[in-house]
């Protein structure tokens, strides 16, 4: 399942990204972030009804990130809050990726493995940006969507085309 919402994660990522260097409005955008977040609500449902907790707790952090991002779009809402909720997943980003990529979690059979560290890191950033930019009022320019396609590709689309190949 982590393999079909990583395919999904990138294109999102890709798609936000080149929508905001082109100037496409937030609504149209939005269909994308809904599909997503919709796809990672149902897999994390099952995660859960399956009694994979860790899974569908790191899994609800990216659903919610995009039914958040969507939500912002279509109702032109305040991004305070939705900064507020990006650097709590920024955070628990970089304990995951510490614990995934260095320290394993033998309780849910995950060894260590370096790849995830650095995936998990990366996504810690792109989540802090936008606590840098609403909460701090440090505006990154064009590197916040650059970043976004950057990571749609390195983060979530080619693992999780590898992982569905069978190559991860």
């Amino acid at each position: 399942m982590l393999a079909v919402c990583l395919l999904f994660v990138g294109i999102v990522l890709i798609q936000n990204g080149v929508c905001n260097l082109s100037g496409v409005d937030k609504k149209s955008a939005a269909v994308m972030n809904i599909f997503t977040g919709g796809l990672s609500l149902f897999i994390n449902g099952v995660n859960l009804a399956q009694g994979n907790y860790y899974a569908a707790g790191t899994g609800l952090l990216f659903g919610f990130t995009y039914l958040f991002v969507a939500a912002n779009g279509i109702f032109n809402l305040n991004p305070v809050p939705f900064a507020w909720f990006s650097i709590f997943v920024a955070v628990n980003a970089v304990i995951f990726g510490t614990f995934e990529g260095f320290l394993g979690i033998p309780e849910w059979g995950i060894q260590p493995d370096i790849r995830w560290a650095g995936i998990w890191y990366l996504w810690a950033i792109l989540w802090a940006t936008a606590f840098i930019e609403d909460i701090l009022g440090k505006k990154l320019g064009k590197a916040v969507p650059v970043l976004q396609v950057a990571e749609g590709i390195i983060t979530a689309w080619v693992p999780g085309v590898l992982m569905l190949v069978g190559k991860w």
